[in-house]
Parts: structure tokens; C-alpha cells; sequence
């Protein structure tokens, strides 16, 4: 299933993130990824992003000025609802390829069969980072595996949003 929309949540029960995702026809799937999982896949996905600005000079700062603006342009939408009779699959792989204008992920079960696929192009990878970023913090997961670039535009974001002004 090619997902079109998802909705990215920690499960404190679980305490596993669950991607809920909405595909043609309305079809919805639950994909469980567990912290391991996401600290081996974090690293690939923030180094794809790095390798799309090239070798130029000072790309931390660049990094990080992408990532708030992309946090910026993230629009609310709905959430993707899964009921009872909703697939649950829990991913043990991931396979991140790189195309044109982006990155598709192809999730993939125990018996190595894809359960569902994801294309992004660089912004809407950055709001997701940002979004997963923000699951990994109310789990209490530990985020060595994220870049500073990352962690320091979800700490600016929170600085602007706490500052009052009169």
C-alpha cells in the first residue's frame, strides 16, 4: 500500500511509535516501529537530507535553518484514525531509497514482505523528523541518534512559542 497521509504517535502502552496511514481508497494500516528500529533508520534519513545540500560550507546551520522552516510550514490536519479492524503490522525493516525529488520507504514485515511504502520529498521529511523528533521526547527514548540540527530547531521553535510579547 503506497501511503498518501499518516499520522505518527508514541504508544506509552507499546512504548513503540505507531504509524498510522492512510492509502488509496481509504485503506488504513498501523505500522509499529520500535526504538531500534528508528535509531538504525533516524541516521539514514538526517544524512540523505545532509547529502541534499552538498559539501557546502557551514551545512549544520543550513540543516537547522531547514528544519525551522519546515517545522514553521507544518499545517494541522486531521489524524489519521485507525479503528478495530485496522491492519497492525510491526516493521522489523525498513528500505530507504532515494528518487527523484525524494526518498521512498518501504516497510517491511518479519517475512521481509512490504506492508506499506512512503514517498517524501525534503520538506515534508523534515516536518516528519520534527513530528518523530517530538514522539521520541514524550516517550523518554534517548536521542543520541539525532543530529544537533534537528534537536536545536525543536528548541527554537519552543523558545518562540513560549516568548510573550506586549
Amino acid at each position: 500500500m503506497k501511503l498518501q497521509r499518516i499520522t505518527t504517535e508514541y504508544s506509552q502502552a507499546e512504548d513503540r511509535i505507531r504509524l498510522v496511514g492512510e492509502g488509496q481508497n481509504n485503506q488504513v494500516v498501523s505500522l509499529w516501529l520500535t526504538q531500534r528500529l528508528l535509531n538504525r533508520l533516524v541516521p539514514h534519513l538526517c544524512q540523505w537530507l545532509v547529502q541534499q545540500e552538498g559539501t557546502l560550507p557551514l551545512t549544520e546551520v543550513r540543516q537547522e535553518f531547514a528544519q525551522q522552516k519546515a517545522l514553521a510550514e507544518l499545517e494541522s490536519q486531521p489524524p489519521v484514525r485507525a479503528d478495530a479492524d485496522t491492519q497492525g503490522v510491526l516493521v522489523c525493516s525498513v528500505d530507504v531509497k532515494s528518487i527523484r525529488l525524494g526518498v521512498m520507504l518501504q516497510f517491511k514485515d518479519r517475512d521481509g514482505k512490504l506492508a506499506a511504502s512512503l514517498q517524501l520529498q525534503s520538506k515534508p521529511l523534515r516536518q516528519w523528523l520534527n513530528i518523530l523528533h517530538g514522539q521520541y521526547q514524550r516517550g523518554t527514548w534517548p536521542t543520541g541518534v539525532w543530529p544537533s540540527w534537528i534537536t536545536e530547531a525543536k528548541r527554537m521553535q519552543k523558545i518562540k512559542h513560549d516568548v510573550v510579547l506586549h
